[in-house]
């Protein structure tokens, strides 16, 4: 492995690393081979690539892990349908 490499592959690739509801966000560009390693890493966990090519690790649980970005789609969605001008008791623009 060569220095190049080491420093493009997962951990030492993430750009940054955060904790999202409980998971794990490794942001960078990673593939399949990152998953595999992250499954190795956390024994019963579940890995995943999102849309944007970031490594989410997720607590052990049953069937596949959700993107944290989809969740926060769905609750962005749900407030904004909450959050209508008739819901608030105003008028519609």
């Amino acid at each position: 492995m060569t220095p190049d490499v080491l420093l493009a592959r997962w951990p030492t690739g993430a750009w940054k690393t955060e904790i999202i509801d409980g998971s794990l966000y490794f942001y960078g560009d990673f593939d399949q081979r990152d998953v595999a390693a992250a499954q190795r890493t956390y024994p019963g966990r579940r890995a995943l690539i999102n849309r944007t090519g970031a490594l989410e690790v997720h607590p052990a649980g049953p069937g596949a892990a959700r993107s944290v970005l989809d969740r926060a789609d769905e609750a962005s969605a749900t407030y904004d349908v909450q959050q209508t001008p008739s819901s608030c008791g105003g008028k519609p623009a």
